[in-house]
């Protein structure tokens, strides 16, 4: 009979032979798209109608044409009844009715090859304005303000105001229904000024004999080597590595002073231990901090390096019973902030005018005079002490174990109104916003969003750092991206944004799509912007994300092209952060709107919002730095081809990774996840798999810190021709192998499955 009604339909569309579909239109199990399953019925019932045919007669009882005939009608009526009925309800908002009477079983489609178009239950348009209108109710400056006038500051890591605020961000947590909140403690060790010695910074003679104190500080710097020094004082500017190569006076077995800024605390001493300077003092000129007050202490950290420095590598928890250890970024010199006025009357005493080209204090000078020295004492205490790192997650509805996670730091030395409060106040706001979003508004992000508060990051991003180390196994394979909110808002002026390349599209449209909250204009306004992107510094805590645990991570600010002044001092303070941002509301906004529209784009679409392919730019740029030394590697019997060889092998993974992706149906999850998966290994696969995570933890070879880096190879080349003596060619073969091969692992990572690398070696 089954033959026969084909038989007559395909007579009636002239003769062609047709088959008809069963379909069904269901809901994906994440609640945003809706699919259609067709299944060819020829195909099903296949073996059915061979039994009929070798068992059943076929009744001559009616007349066959006539009936088959009014089956054919009725099938064919069907056939457009569904098509138009669909039709309607892809076109109007999804009814209870059309969904139920959709999702049986009917005769429907002349082409099994066609599918319905995905239709997701929220777009990017509306999650965006979504977004802003939360935003726009959205006060912010009354958080900062609680967080920063009342009780809970200031909040040095480890004391009873820190864990106070822990536990009211906690609670805060709890209230805004995250699907789950948590924390997770620490024992680390910090430095501490002694309460019953003070460090002093005196003048003596050229027989050591006291002539007058200078300063007993009221700031310090945490992790100094703990000593009494004295020797002549030399100005170093900056304390960069250019500013100690262009001194005229030796620092050797000197003590230096160096301005504030430009670069970390611990970079300037390093750079001063590495000139042989016997000890650091810092202060802040008024030329490049006007509005500071002459007397005012600050503080800071001289760990080159972050995390608990006792504890290299591993995790903090408690009752790990690791052997002593130490950092090898921790100073062996000691090191004391003082107040510019004291730094005025240490210039009474030296003579040579500052170089003009400094742009420093008229009062500034280069070395103290020859009946002069400096004595600096510096006896800081160590201190046990625990700290709290608070969480709260919203769940992914399809990829719950994949995360972005979204932190700021909370403690501060000072007030920190700018420094931890605006960051803190964010990341509460956000919190909130988001889980309205999913709530009340129908939001289904496809991957969960950590919010995490950390504490001890006056101290070197230590908790932050610790949480990493602690799951270093296997956070790489779940978290894909870091946004940092710590000093976020720090102006009115430019936006500056700091970032893993694998971020920089997903930046660009971000800035398309955010106006500038004083001038209106869009943040875009560079094309070229992605050339003045700054590396990642110690002092942020995006840096161990990015250069220790191979996770893309971003930091960004409203701020100006000068620092800002108050950063790491007693007047950081929510009052004199309104009289420099008075629009401080309106930038805290526009901040929450970056980091907002960052989260919903890489975890609402399908695809992970990662362009590896910015690695190939990264990666022939330092090729091009290195043929500038191609003859010098050719006479040491050395070849690049190898080099060569294992870039091309990346560009080769990324592009077959990108044609992947285009003949993929988006809506096949396991293999959009697949996809995803292999990039996540990108930023990982650039940590150098030949150095001790202990020894050299900042591992990635573009952004990290050591001998392994590509920055490192490229300057122990150049001394080749500009110090021979000091070139090492058994150590630059090493960098040379090691870097190829890491290049290449890092091809074969994104390649994806052993059968499917084809590479040129």
């Amino acid at each position: 009979m089954m033959d026969q009604a084909r038989s007559a339909f395909s007579n009636l569309f002239g003769g062609e032979p047709l088959s008809y579909t069963r379909f069904s239109l269901a809901r994906q199990v994440d609640g945003d798209n809706s699919h259609v399953e067709m299944k060819l019925a020829v195909d099903e019932e296949e073996n059915a109608e061979s039994n009929t045919k070798a068992n059943v007669r076929k009744p001559k009882r009616c007349n066959g044409s006539i009936f088959y005939g009014t089956i054919a009608v009725i099938i064919f009526f069907m056939i457009g009844f569904m098509i138009g009925y669909l039709g309607y309800c892809k076109h109007i908002e999804p009814k209870t009715e059309c969904q139920t009477l959709a999702g049986t079983e009917s005769p429907a489609m002349e082409n099994p090859e066609e599918n319905f178009p995905v239709v997701p239950q929220l777009y990017w348009d509306d999650l965006k304005k979504k977004l802003s209108e939360k935003l726009d109710t959205t006060d912010f400056t009354s958080t900062i303000k609680l967080l920063n006038e009342n009780s809970y500051v200031p909040r040095e890591a480890g004391s009873q105001k820190d864990e106070n605020l822990a536990w009211y961000i906690e609670n805060q947590f709890r209230e805004c229904k995250l699907s789950k909140v948590w924390h997770d403690e620490h024992f680390v060790k910090i430095q501490v000024k002694d309460s019953s010695a003070q460090n002093s910074v005196t003048i003596t003679g050229t027989n050591g004999e006291f002539v007058y104190l200078v300063e007993n500080p009221g700031g310090y710097v945490a992790y100094s080597q703990n000593a009494t020094v004295t020797g002549k004082l030399v100005h170093a500017n900056f304390g960069t590595e250019k500013d100690f190569e262009d001194l005229d006076s030796p620092v050797n077995g000197s003590i230096v002073i160096v301005r504030a800024g430009k670069i970390t605390f611990a970079e300037k001493v390093a750079n001063a231990e590495s000139s042989n300077a016997i000890g650091v003092l810092i202060y802040m000129d008024k030329a490049k901090f006007p509005i500071v007050n002459a007397d005012v202490s600050f503080f800071g950290h001289a760990h080159l390096g972050t995390g608990d420095p006792y504890t290299p590598g591993f995790p903090s928890f408690n009752h790990t019973q690791f052997p002593p250890s130490r950092s090898s970024g921790l100073p062996n010199i000691p090191v004391q902030t003082i107040s510019r006025a004291a730094a005025e009357r240490l210039f009474e005493n030296m003579e040579g005018d500052c170089p003009s080209d400094w742009k420093t204090d008229s009062s500034c000078r280069m070395v103290t005079s020859q009946n002069k020295s400096v004595k600096l004492s510096v006896s800081n205490v160590m201190k046990e002490i625990k700290i709290l790192n608070i969480f709260g997650v919203i769940k992914g509805f399809v990829e719950p174990d994949r995360y972005v996670v979204v932190g700021a730091q909370r403690d501060s030395w000072g007030p920190g109104a700018a420094k931890s409060s605006v960051g803190t106040a964010l990341l509460l706001k956000l919190a909130q916003t988001f889980s309205d979003m999913v709530l009340k508004d129908g939001f289904q992000p496809s991957r969960s969003i950590v919010f995490a508060s950390w504490s001890a990051g006056d101290f070197g991003s230590v908790g932050a750092t610790e949480w990493l180390e602690g799951y270093l196994s296997s956070l790489h394979l779940k978290a894909f991206t870091y946004i940092n909110l710590d000093k976020a808002v720090l102006g009115t002026g430019d936006f500056k944004v700091s970032a893993s390349p694998l971020l920089y599209t997903l930046i660009e449209k971000t800035m398309q799509e955010v106006k500038h909250p004083v001038t209106g204009l869009s943040l875009y306004q560079d094309s070229n912007w992605a050339s003045k992107v700054e590396k990642l510094t110690f002092d942020n805590a995006a840096f161990p994300f990015l250069a220790y645990s191979g996770i893309p991570a971003v930091s960004f600010c409203f701020c100006e092209d000068a620092d800002y002044p108050y950063l790491g001092t007693t007047m950081d303070t929510y009052k004199e952060l309104m009289e420099k941002i008075p629009q401080l509301d309106k930038v805290a906004r526009a901040a929450a709107e970056v980091a907002g529209q960052f989260m919903i784009k890489l975890t609402h679409v399908a695809e992970l919002n990662l362009d590896y392919e910015r690695y190939n730019s990264q990666l022939l740029s330092f090729l091009r730095n290195l043929n500038q030394y191609r003859a010098d590697i050719k006479e040491m019997g050395l070849s690049l081809q190898w080099l060569y060889s294992a870039r091309g092998d990346f560009f080769r993974a990324t592009s077959r990774l990108t044609t992947d992706f285009k003949n993929s149906e988006i809506t096949d999850r396991f293999v959009m996840k697949e996809l995803n998966d292999r990039i996540m290994k990108v930023e990982y696969s650039f940590l150098s798999p030949y150095v001790s995570p202990r020894d050299s933890p900042f591992r990635h070879i573009f952004w990290g810190s050591g001998s392994h880096t590509l920055s490192a190879l490229l300057g122990h080349l150049k001394l080749r021709k500009t110090n021979h003596r000091a070139f090492n060619e058994t150590l630059f073969r090493n960098q040379l192998a090691l870097a190829t091969w890491t290049i290449q692992g890092a091809a074969n990572a994104l390649s994806g499955d052993i059968w499917d690398i084809d590479n040129e070696f």
